[in-house]
């Protein structure tokens, strides 16, 4: 838990430089939530990071504003996975708070490309500057905090489609994107084998993904997957970076557990 009560302008660049040390990074993925007592629970919990997905759930911008501020506030790192490449998706949430963002189907080098050029202020991108964001913390001047921001924020490109794994190495090599990330039940179903996640073909997939990662000095993350041997295999790949369970699953599951120890009382 080396992050918490850290500078918050510095999280996403401790998160980075967590996984590069090949420390695990442990992400709690919220859906449901829209309040910011979530942070609390994640970080009661031992989580390292917040994934907020506006990909799948009805979660607004500003909610996902108010978690991502009050989650750095608290030392967590919060990465929104946006729900496409457009850049006002990408540059809304960063210019609200978050510390990264996890972009989906990105399918090859020109794709992400443009997420650099969406996430980055110049020279390394167009990013446009909002002025003193909450990230910031203090007045600084335009070039310091261009400097700033562009090292602290993470930028993660998913792999979900055949056609992304066998273009994992040139994706990788994009300089600026610090993470593939690998959607496991998407890309499943791209092949052909939905649900299977222990299929020798994920394995390879994976493979592919951690080879490129390893060879352009990019961190591994794991999504999809939640336990057993596959997991256990991708770690030995060296991935770190574990997209845990959605905040509902964890909530069925323990209400689940608790239902069942009450039945217990009439036999």
């Amino acid at each position: 838990m080396s992050g918490h009560d850290s500078n918050p302008n510095l999280l996403g660049l401790q998160l980075k430089k967590r996984l590069a040390a090949k420390e695990l990074a442990l992400c709690m993925t919220v859906r449901y939530s829209r309040t910011v007592e979530v942070v609390q629970i994640a970080r009661l919990a031992g989580y390292d990071c917040l994934y907020l997905d506006l990909e799948h759930s009805a979660m607004t911008v500003e909610a996902c504003a108010q978690i991502s501020l009050a989650a750095a506030m608290a030392g967590l790192p919060a990465l929104v996975r946006v729900p496409g490449h457009a850049h006002h998706h990408i540059s809304r949430v960063l210019d609200g708070g978050a510390q990264g963002v996890i972009v989906p189907h990105v399918d090859s080098a020109a794709e992400a490309r443009a997420v650099i050029e969406a996430s980055c202020y110049p020279p390394l991108g167009s990013r446009s500057l909002a002025g003193l964001g909450p990230l910031a913390g203090q007045s600084v001047g335009a070039e310091e905090a261009y400097r700033v921001i562009n090292e602290n924020t993470v930028r993660v490109a998913m792999l979900e489609s055949p056609k992304a794994v066998e273009n994992a190495d040139e994706i990788a090599a994009v300089d600026g994107i610090d993470m593939l990330l690998i959607g496991t039940n998407d890309l499943c179903a791209e092949m052909g084998i939905p649900g299977r996640l222990d299929h020798d073909d994920v394995r390879a997939a994976y493979k592919a993904m951690a080879d490129a990662c390893v060879k352009h000095g990019k961190a591994i993350g794991i999504g999809g997957i939640k336990e057993g041997p596959m997991l256990e295999s991708i770690y030995a790949m060296g991935g770190r970076f574990i997209m845990g369970r959605v905040d509902g699953a964890l909530l069925t599951q323990a209400a689940s557990k608790e239902v069942a120890d009450y039945r217990k009382l009439g036999g």
